[in-house]
């Protein structure tokens, strides 16, 4: 999977690079521009091609009528697929149909479901677009926030393959190794984040803190050259189980050379639950990636460990969890609220007024039932640990389902102290739609909490500001925002700059994720 691909800058505009597998691309320049977040853009897999198309100029032609029965156009296939989704076990609908049949489908649906229908230009015809990427990308308001962003900066697809695989299993073909980046522009200064257990790159002895210099041979810091950028995206991302490519890391002043062989990684969601012991009682602790369907199960098993541990307080390091199934992250609250939250609102979700009323996420007293490779079962109580205060580790990272934990918990007066970074600020939602092999997020909700506040699209502040320190493993007690929260427990002040900042530290005002857009969403599902 791609989730970033450097682009030589040879061009004002970015286009989508055949290589790229991965939905969504963020496109980082070599030679200056580029740059955007994860979700920025539409992704570059299609089941009719990925050439770019460059529409007509409109002229006084008349607008595309919008389909009213849509649905007569589902499943209706350039390239049907046969057989069943290997994940969910669901049998293929597809049928052979035409490109016109793809697009108006599509067209129907955002104007159905997108939260805002109505301000999609009509300047643009489907005669004019070869394939469904292109057409997409163009199905969605141009309005720019105040600051001169894009109102609409979460408009994106994956194959569906992956998608299934991604949210499903957790699985995606790599090393392991999730990067935080500095500039778009050379010099760069990437560091290893997060460093899967059993992965390729943990086997290869890599660690979080590392400093990438050189990939095959090409500097990886300063190169610009569009031979070079193409090494280098070809050994950043690995298309292929099996590939093997060359890195040079810097630690601790001395350079390392591995040799990485990309494989299909299954990312754990729930890392590391321990306790730990302090002067004023036993606090909880654990590390949480993913609000994927695995992730069911494994916060179960975590919470009945601290429930069993008598822990009186928890923190939650959620400091790179971009979100997923707001069903989980209504579990979540519930595990750590317990029943003081039952029969209340989690999230409701806000729609546009054409498809029906707000739904309502509950406070979760027991187990959805996700369809995984180690699933919960339905029905069964989740534990809980009644808590009145939970401590949230958050970056700029922590973004959709994980701020909806905050304010979710926020809405029935628990109190959530953030210590590290501003959140990334995605209170909006999507139900993926599946159509011949392609899976589309389009904004579909706002969330909103039982005190329908929702307002924070520049993310939640922090109560302690505390930058990311990459020269400590995550749930070490000398990590400096686990120092930070565990300090601000005890004396509810903040620990003094000149203590807190030490080690390898990444500034929050420049470090970003590198990660595809599917690990920075909030998820309903299509069947609940």
């Amino acid at each position: 999977m791609n989730p970033l691909l450097i682009s030589t800058g040879r061009s004002t505009t970015f286009p989508r690079l055949a290589a790229c597998t991965l939905a969504a691309t963020v496109l980082l320049s070599a030679c200056g521009g580029g740059g955007g977040s994860p979700g920025a853009t539409t992704g570059s897999s299609s089941s009719v091609g990925t050439t770019p198309t460059t529409p007509t100029t409109p002229g006084t032609r008349t607008p595309d009528a919008i389909p009213a029965n849509f649905q007569t156009y589902a499943n209706l296939c350039v390239k049907p697929r046969s057989g069943a989704d290997p994940y969910t076990g669901v049998t293929y609908q597809d049928r052979q149909g035409t490109l016109l049949d793809e697009l108006k489908f599509l067209r129907g649906w955002v104007d159905l479901s997108y939260l805002w229908y109505n301000e999609i230009p009509n300047n643009f015809y489907m005669a004019d677009f070869s394939n469904t990427l292109d057409y997409f990308d163009k199905l969605k308001t141009p309005a720019v926030t105040a600051s001169g962003k894009p109102k609409d900066q979460f408009h994106f697809t994956y194959t569906t393959a992956e998608w299934s695989a991604l949210n499903t299993a957790g699985q995606e073909v790599g090393y392991g190794l999730t990067w935080s980046r500095d500039s778009t522009t050379a010099p760069r200064a990437w560091y290893a984040s997060i460093v899967e257990p059993g992965s390729p790159a943990a086997i290869a002895g890599l660690k979080r803190g590392d400093r990438l210099l050189t990939i095959d041979g090409v500097d990886f810091v300063n190169t610009s050259s569009a031979s070079g950028v193409d090494t280098i995206n070809a050994g950043l991302f690995p298309e292929r189980s099996g590939e093997s490519h060359r890195l040079t890391v810097q630690r601790a002043g001395a350079n390392i050379d591995v040799t990485l062989t990309a494989s299909v990684v299954t990312s754990a969601s729930v890392k590391n639950a321990k306790v730990i012991e302090t002067a004023s009682g036993r606090v909880g602790y654990l590390i949480f990636d993913d609000f994927n369907a695995t992730a069911e199960k494994q916060l179960i098993d975590a919470f009945t460990m601290l429930k069993s541990q008598n822990v009186s307080d928890l923190v939650i390091d959620m400091r790179y969890n971009g979100g997923g199934l707001l069903d989980i992250a209504g579990e979540l609250g519930y595990m750590i609220a317990g029943p003081t939250s039952k029969g209340k609102t989690f999230e409701r979700l806000v729609y546009n007024g054409k498809t029906g009323p707000d739904q309502t996420i509950a406070f979760h007293d027991t187990a959805v039932g996700f369809n995984s490779p180690n699933p919960a079962r339905q029905g069964q109580a989740l534990p809980y640990l009644g808590l009145k205060r939970v401590t949230v580790l958050t970056t700029s990272g922590t973004c959709s389902a994980s701020e909806s934990v905050i304010n979710g918990l926020r809405g029935i007066d628990v109190q959530v102290d953030i210590i590290g970074g501003g959140t990334c600020g995605k209170p909006f939602g999507f139900t993926p739609q599946d159509n011949c092999g392609t899976t589309y997020f389009a904004i579909q909700f706002q969330g909103v909490n039982a005190k329908n506040f929702g307002d924070y699209a520049d993310g939640f502040a922090p109560t302690c500001n505390v930058r990311d320190d990459l020269s400590h493993a995550l749930g070490d007690t000398a990590e400096t925002m686990l120092a930070a929260a565990l300090n601000y427990r005890n004396t509810n002040t903040c620990a003094p700059a000149a203590t807190a900042l030490t080690g390898v530290q990444v500034s929050e005002a420049q470090m970003k994720l590198v990660r595809p857009a599917a690990k920075e969403i909030a998820v309903l599902p299509r069947t609940r």
